[in-house]
């Protein structure tokens, strides 16, 4: 089942970004809430933790509310999202921080967090600034934590998902965008989501220790 799995969700994948790149909404609409059931059914084809499943169909969620151009389903959207990350997070918990990582990613997110927000609150529509705000911690907890607990592929994977979301808050913000924003917006996602899950994949499966502790077990 997985190489039909993985075949399925590159394909949608590659549909969703050539409609995107065409101006094809109708492509996109069918093909970005896809995406995010493929990849939880390739996950779970993998043996994927529960938690991860959930953090995919929180996006599942997010992805068909923001196809709405309201700002109910906008914040919805958003909820999902947080939703999933808080998902994450608890699946990152178990596993041991890397301190070195730790040291340097700790200033770096703080930095991109506070000047991110700072620069977007006078632009953004007054009841989306403190939702936002909001999220975008929840957002770079998630990102450092995949950095410093799972390593590089999930810590790319966590980066490109600010990346992404960063794209869509300038756009909320109506700051200039680059051509065909959302093609950039949906290139990030699908990598940040697909980088997220290979990390976790790739990953040896935490385990109890004998004093109640979780810990990741080791080769």
């Amino acid at each position: 089942m997985r190489r039909p799995l993985a075949g399925a969700l590159t394909l949608t994948a590659v549909v969703d970004l050539v409609s995107l790149a065409a101006g094809w909404d109708a492509g996109h609409t069918v093909a970005k809430p896809l995406l995010m059931p493929l990849l939880a059914a390739y996950a779970v084809s993998r043996g994927a933790p529960r938690l991860l499943v959930a953090a995919l169909l929180c996006g599942w969620g997010g992805d068909t509310l923001l196809l709405f151009d309201a700002e109910p389903a906008f914040l919805a959207g958003m909820g999902c999202f947080a939703a999933g990350h808080i998902c994450y997070l608890a699946l990152f918990r178990p596993y041991g921080e890397a301190r070195a990582r730790s040291a340097f990613l700790a200033p770096a997110y703080a930095v991109v967090l506070g000047t991110s927000v700072a620069l977007l609150w006078p632009d953004l529509p007054a009841d989306l600034r403190v939702p936002v705000a909001g999220y975008s911690l929840l957002l770079t907890a998630m990102a450092y934590t995949a950095a410093t607990r799972l390593g590089l592929l999930a810590g790319l994977g966590g980066a490109l998902f600010v990346l992404s979301d960063g794209l869509i808050a300038t756009g909320v913000a109506e700051w200039p965008q680059p051509p065909r924003p959302d093609l950039w917006i949906m290139l990030t996602y699908i990598a940040a989501q697909s980088l997220l899950v290979t990390g976790v994949l790739g990953e040896r499966r935490p385990r109890e220790s004998a004093y109640g502790e979780v810990r990741p077990t080791t080769p």
